[in-house]
């Protein structure tokens, strides 16, 4: 007999839980049946009625406290979408009545109030889980596999680069700049984007770096507190990752390298360029020593929809095995604490005169 669907509660109605998680969630509820919102709530009047007509079964509320006491012995899980600074104390909340946790980027804007997640998360034996989509991305899953396969070799270097000609938008309703608001977001691009560009590094790097340095700049001082460009060089055990982070390019894309020992991997947005070595009499490519052979892809990914709806499925996947197996701080809460580490070392960093600063490889809670 079929398991019941899990019950969830959405906390903060704004732009990606509307537009990406809520329609993902009433999809699979239809399709595989397998969890149900049964609640939602937000502190803006405007988005609660918003809310209430896009899932009219689902009760709503002014502030997570009620809803938690409301609601907790009916859910299963609370899915934070609210902005960063808040995800801790909503999340600790959560825990304590027993709740799963799935929890939107960046887990935590300190990282001792990561530690917190992570202890409280084994302490009450519930699983903590961030919402790290860009791995669930079809062309990012393909990269995965050409690693795999072992035909490009190890990997010595890699580079990511994501190009925004503005920082995220929020909703209309509230503060739809939140993100440029130190106090709400706890930074800026670093911390929007760094997640995504930093659990990407460890996965292509298969490790984790013991060193940043990084440089930053705020093109608009006068009108916001955060950065909106960031660079850094990640020390790896087994070679470097380069990053750049934007918020004032002309285009909205991202540009990936994986240079392995044998071949390389160029990903632009959908299109992908997998490059083998296929011959080789000496280490001159210039006097026709080596040749390659090239294979072009197109993996439609949708990089262009902001709220990434379609990778959701394949997180929340994710997300129902670890409650299956009971894996409460799992691979991905720990990577999500070494991200949250990395973006606060490289902010020291930058503030350092691009200074050089260790990081723990370990996961210590």
């Amino acid at each position: 007999m079929a398991s019941r669907p899990l019950k969830g509660a959405v906390i903060g109605y704004g732009f990606i839980s509307s537009k990406g998680h809520i329609p993902a969630y009433l999809e699979r509820a239809k399709k595989q049946q397998d969890v149900e919102i049964v609640a939602i709530a937000d502190i803006c009047e405007e988005r609660r009625v918003i809310a209430g007509d896009c899932v009219p079964g689902a009760r709503i509320y002014t502030d997570y406290e009620i809803l938690l006491e409301q609601e907790s012995e009916e859910l299963d899980f609370v899915d934070i979408s609210t902005p960063p600074v808040f995800h801790t104390e909503i999340a600790l909340a959560a825990f304590k009545k027993g709740l799963h946790v799935l929890c939107e980027k960046p887990l935590t804007t300190r990282l001792e109030d990561a530690k917190k997640l992570l202890q409280a998360a084994q302490k009450y034996q519930r699983v903590l889980y961030p919402c790290h989509n860009y791995k669930h991305a079809p062309v990012v899953k393909a990269i995965r596999e050409v690693i795999e396969s072992g035909n490009i070799g190890k990997i010595r270097s890699v580079t990511l680069n994501t190009f925004r000609n503005t920082h995220a938008k929020g909703v209309n309703e509230w503060k739809t700049h939140w993100r440029r608001e130190m106090k709400y977001s706890g930074g800026g691009i670093a911390m929007d984007h760094g997640s995504h560009t930093f659990y990407l590094t460890f996965d292509w790097l298969s490790g984790y770096p013991t060193a940043v340095t990084a440089k930053m700049s705020n093109l608009e001082p006068d009108k916001w507190d955060t950065e909106d460009n960031f660079s850094a060089v990640l020390t790896f055990p087994n070679g470097l990752a380069h990053v750049c982070l934007t918020w004032t390019a002309g285009v909205r894309k991202v540009i990936y390298t994986v240079q392995g020992e044998r071949g390389a991997i160029t990903v632009d947005d959908d299109e992908m360029q997998i490059a083998t070595m296929q011959k080789t009499s000496g280490p001159d490519v210039a006097q026709g020593a080596v040749t390659w052979s090239v294979e072009k892809k197109n993996i439609k990914s949708d990089w262009m929809d902001a709220s990434h709806v379609q990778w959701f499925n394949s997180l929340f996947d994710g997300f129902k095995k670890a409650i299956d197996q009971g894996d409460f701080v799992g691979k991905e809460a720990k990577e999500a604490y070494l991200c949250i580490q990395l973006i606060n070392q490289a902010y020291e960093s930058a503030k350092e005169k691009s200074k050089e600063l260790p990081l723990q490889s370990e996961v210590s809670f």
